[in-house]
């Protein structure tokens, strides 16, 4: 009995199959990276609003809740936390005075670069086993999964399900 492509399943006997063994990584590696930043005293989702703000400041609370997949009402308190402990500042959007542009403050600036050591570091722990170039086509090939499952680039799946169209809830 041959396997095709579209297979998922290995032939029994053969091991997991890269489906499995990309959940069983992703979930250890979540962990790991979990634990590694609760040092900095941060959740994966607050790295994350971190790391969004320090590539595209400026942002509105609307349109980083909607890239994070939040509801804006989730989303304020969330950021009120932030903002509380110095990493964040909202400031009246120069453009729109109604909406808030969010950007780190020069305290989560830094904490940010402490969170870029910690990515480093848990990137190198996660691939020690693999050489630049196998780590590189590694890379390659896990994008190219990625762009055809219709991820959105550089937003953690468990923020944000896959860019498609959600049902919306009818009462």
């Amino acid at each position: 009995m041959s396997m095709n492509r579209e297979d998922e399943s290995p032939a029994p006997g053969h091991g997991p199959g890269a489906a499995f063994l990309l959940a069983q990584l992703g979930a250890h590696t979540a962990q790991l990276f979990a634990q590694r930043i609760a040092e900095l005293d941060l959740t994966p989702a607050q790295a994350g609003l971190l790391r969004l703000l320090a590539g595209t400041p400026g942002r509105s609370q609307r349109e980083l809740a909607d890239v994070l997949g939040m509801p804006p009402s989730r989303f304020v308190p969330f950021a009120d936390e932030l903002e509380e402990r110095g990493l964040i500042e909202r400031r009246r959007n120069p453009s729109d005075r109604r909406l808030y542009a969010l950007h780190l403050t020069d305290k989560g600036l830094s904490l940010f670069a402490e969170l870029r050591k910690a990515g480093a570091a848990h990137e190198q722990q996660v691939c020690q086993a693999l050489s630049a170039e196998e780590r590189q086509q590694l890379i390659g090939l896990l994008s190219r999964v990625a762009e055809q499952q219709q991820l959105t680039p550089g937003v953690h799946p468990g923020y944000r399900s896959p860019r498609t169209d959600r049902p919306t809830r009818t009462r």
